[in-house]
């Protein structure tokens, strides 16, 4: 059994993807499952994805401390003191993934249901998508995906 747990099961909050080898059947992956399910979620996926699941939430963590660390650093710019910034932005950052993880919706669903025309998020959001925020994440996984295939493969 292949798995990639990640630095969040430090807090019971890890999510780990695995997948059977040659040599492991129905039952590894069932032990191996509860073993990990003791400390986060876990996911079956096929070994081809492994690399990928590495890259997305293997190194996710880190991608989410940075981006917690930017948006307390612009509350600071715009003159709130570091720990209240850091508190605002860490709180909503949880927030924000326990309202996904419980209502079902499609993270833009509710990106939208904060979004007003004309008001203070579409103009974050925007200057958001002018430094490509979007595309810059999708090239962390993919970078990583590609450092994990290089890894496996020597």
């Amino acid at each position: 059994v292949r798995t990639m747990p990640n630095i969040l099961a430090q807090v019971g909050a890890s999510v780990a993807g695995l997948c059977a080898g040659r040599f492991a059947d129905d039952a590894h992956l069932e032990m191996a499952g509860a073993v990990l399910g003791s400390v986060g979620e876990t996911v079956v996926v096929d070994e081809s994805q492994m690399d990928a699941v590495t890259g997305l939430s293997g190194s996710g963590p880190a991608y989410v401390f940075a981006l917690i660390d930017a948006l307390a650093d612009g509350g600071v710019k715009c003159g709130l003191p570091k720990a209240t910034a850091t508190k605002l932005a860490t709180q909503t950052v949880l927030g924000a993934a326990k309202m996904l993880a419980e209502s079902g919706e499609h993270p833009m669903a509710l990106k939208d249901m904060v979004t007003s025309a004309g008001g203070t998020t579409i103009a974050g959001l925007k200057a958001l998508e002018d430094g490509g925020f979007r595309a810059t994440l999708m090239d962390a996984v993919e970078a990583a995906t590609r450092r994990s295939a290089e890894l496996r493969d020597g």
